[in-house]
């Protein structure tokens, strides 16, 4: 069994990272700016997208922004979490 005790704030933090790297990526891919994604998420400055996508000030995505840009950007939301090792 594993321990808990392994999910230190370091993996978190790699966690959140590579997450906003696979949203970051898939949004170019798309051809989304920063600021169009963000409108279309509904707001009206990219700074959640930006600093979530840099995992800036441990700003990260949630499970509900997770949804909704995966919608916007027509991708499974599984396409998230690619490369990140459990």
């Amino acid at each position: 069994m594993k321990n808990i005790e392994d999910v230190t704030t370091e993996v978190i933090d790699a966690f959140h990272l590579q997450i906003g790297r696979n949203v970051k990526k898939l949004r170019e891919q798309k051809g989304y700016s920063q600021l169009a994604l963000a409108q279309a998420l509904g707001h009206k400055s990219v700074g959640l997208v930006s600093q979530s996508e840099l995992y800036l000030k441990k700003q990260h995505f949630n499970i509900k922004h997770l949804y909704q840009i995966a919608y916007i950007l027509d991708v499974p939301i599984t396409t998230f979490f690619e490369d990140i090792n459990i």
